[in-house]
């Protein structure tokens, strides 16, 4: 909940009509500039403007007030519900503007290359996409492959980091969970290692062929000029 009022220059209009409030008073509570709570009064200000009671709609209490008037220097407090309802979890796949529903594969090239850890569902869920095209920008089959370039969904305002790191986190402890389980799971193809990577052939054999140092430096002028 907001630290200022609905309406503040309706319920400062209530306030400065009904109560003995200082402009400050009124001026803080309301989240004006005492200036503009002068100019209220004067009428300067909210002409028109028709005063809404802050008692009655439950955001200040008689007592408040009473106080407020008793000290010039007390100031009011917004009261507060006494209970907070939660709000209704989102169902459905999230929805995406149109101006930025063209950069939403270049934002699923990113998750699949970045988080393979990621369900296709939960991407479709985090990005407002369907399977099918998750599927294509898989697969390179998407029409636009040739000109896709993974970016940060964050980045492109598709997803919040915070709704990110969740499906991040989720989709991680799904996968440790499923390996734990079965340790010999196979998580994906990767780089063969290099101490398992076959031997390369030596030419040892060659190598130790022994050379007759004269014969690599004879000198052939003497028998050429033999043969002549």
């Amino acid at each position: 909940m907001s630290d200022r009022p609905l309406m503040p220059i309706a319920t400062a209009v209530w306030l400065i009509d009904n109560t003995s409030l200082t402009f400050d008073q009124i001026a803080d509570f309301c989240a004006l500039h005492p200036l503009q709570v002068k100019g209220i009064a004067d009428g300067d200000v909210g002409a028109g403007v028709r005063g809404i009671d802050p008692i009655t709609t439950h955001q200040l209490t008689r007592d408040e007030i009473e106080k407020a008037q008793a000290d010039s220097n007390y100031r009011l407090k917004l009261s507060r519900p006494k209970t907070i309802v939660a709000d209704k979890p989102r169902k459905g796949p999230r929805y995406t503007p149109v101006s930025k529903r063209q950069n939403r594969p270049d934002a699923i090239a990113w998750v699949v290359r970045n988080h393979p850890e990621i369900s296709d569902a939960q991407i479709a869920k985090l990005l407002g996409t369907t399977k099918t095209t998750i599927q294509s920008v898989r697969d390179r089959t998407h029409w636009n492959t040739a000109n896709l370039v993974p970016r940060d969904p964050v980045g492109l305002g598709l997803c919040s980091q915070i709704d990110l790191d969740a499906v991040v986190r989720k989709a991680s402890a799904k996968r440790a969970k499923m390996l734990q389980d079965n340790p010999e799971a196979i998580e994906g193809p990767s780089l063969e290692r290099v101490e398992d990577a076959p031997a390369a052939e030596t030419h040892e054999e060659d190598d130790k062929r022994k050379f007759d140092p004269a014969k690599v430096f004879a000198d052939f002028t003497a028998s050429a000029s033999d043969e002549d």
